[in-house]
């Protein structure tokens, strides 16, 4: 049982680090890794590890039928011992691949039944019937599943009710890409939000907040925004002359984006799915020696305060996040500290190698229980 395949319909391969993270640590232990993706770049290698592109529609409906029939088309044709899947609309081509006699783990990277509660395209009676409908199906499928990989403690949790065989590996950072955090000499009067652009993530609030500034600091703001009507709308804001919007960037542009800012904010909103979720870029913030502005959430303060490592404001309000950004940026002392500090809690906690060894016992695990 050493040929895998990683199976995602919904992610760009360099959209998250988590799938290629965990292949590469899986390929430096001889497995036979392959990654199919469905985003268009085509077919590649990198550090051991085949990526396979099933080619990129357009529209979410297109994405979860037929983006999910070539991604299961491909799998099919590697003939892999086990398959690992890292979105929810690939739950069928699960099912489908255990019919078929394959191991399958599901890798759960959020709580899609409370996600479906926020979703700005549904109206609220159709959000709360597709939570509970997906509620019952994922519970079905995944105690057929071999195994489930949570993102998270508390995702572990709920899949341990549905499958005991569940392990938790949090996204920590590699060290490999903040090998060392960048000079604070130099940094500008800047500050830094990466990642997906959404109402929910706290962008109308932000551009609010550094309408206020008395500190003159700008944002640099890397990333897409979700929808076109949001972008339009905070680009009338007052508060968006003070914005470099960069737009995606790959990892070094993220990297350079993070070195050249004085502190990283990740203010979303307190909606259910994200209150005991654990954000990627405030671990990339930290990892990147910058301190973090972050939601006021129980989990996310503890973190924040255990690490010494930045803020924590109510992000729905302007004034506060405006409030800290202040604080960091008029005393880069302290800045600098809680920015050191950071680092040396990802040096020591928070990274990638201390998961790595979880995710390959768990693989041990499924191979010795494997029949045969």
């Amino acid at each position: 049982m050493r040929r895998i395949a990683h199976l995602t319909s919904a992610h760009p391969r360099y959209d998250t680090r988590i799938f290629i993270k965990q292949c590469q640590t899986l390929a430096q232990q001889d497995y036979d890794v392959t990654l199919v993706v469905a985003d268009g770049l085509g077919d590649a290698h990198e550090a051991g590890v085949r990526i396979v592109d099933a080619g990129k529609l357009a529209g979410r409906v297109q994405r979860m039928v037929r983006s999910t029939r070539r991604v299961l088309a491909q799998a099919c044709q590697i003939d892999a011992s086990i398959y690992h899947l890292h979105d929810p609309e690939l739950i069928p081509a699960g099912l489908q691949l255990k019919r078929m006699g394959k191991t399958v783990i599901f890798d759960a990277h959020e709580d899609v039944p409370m996600q479906l509660l926020s979703k700005p395209y549904l109206n609220r009676p159709l959000r709360h019937l597709a939570s509970r409908a997906f509620t019952t199906y994922e519970a079905y499928a995944c105690r057929q599943f071999d195994g489930i990989i949570a993102a998270t403690p508390f995702i572990a949790e709920k899949f341990r009710q549905i499958n005991p065989r569940t392990v938790a590996v949090n996204n920590f950072p590699l060290l490999a890409e903040f090998d060392a955090a960048a000079p604070w000499e130099g940094k500008q009067r800047r500050a830094c939000y990466v990642g997906s652009i959404a109402a929910v993530r706290g962008i109308r609030e932000l551009v609010r907040a550094f309408a206020l500034l008395r500190c003159g600091a700008r944002l640099a703001l890397a990333g897409q925004f979700s929808e076109p009507a949001l972008e339009a709308e905070v680009r009338n804001y007052h508060g968006w002359n003070k914005v470099d919007s960069l737009g995606q960037q790959n990892r070094a542009g993220v990297r350079a984006v993070m070195a050249g800012a004085m502190a990283g904010l990740v203010t979303l909103h307190p909606e259910r799915n994200y209150l005991d979720a654990l954000p990627v870029k405030m671990f990339e913030y930290m990892a990147a020696g910058i301190p973090v502005i972050a939601s006021d959430f129980p989990l996310w303060r503890a973190i924040v305060d255990r690490s010494g490592c930045g803020l924590c404001v109510d992000p729905l309000d302007p004034v506060a996040i405006a409030g800290a950004l202040d604080q960091l940026i008029t005393q880069p002392e302290l800045a600098r500290a809680m920015g050191q500090n950071g680092r040396r809690a990802i040096l020591d906690t928070y990274n990638w190698a201390t998961e790595s060894v979880k995710l390959l016992a768990f693989y041990a695990q499924l191979r010795a229980q494997a029949p045969g």
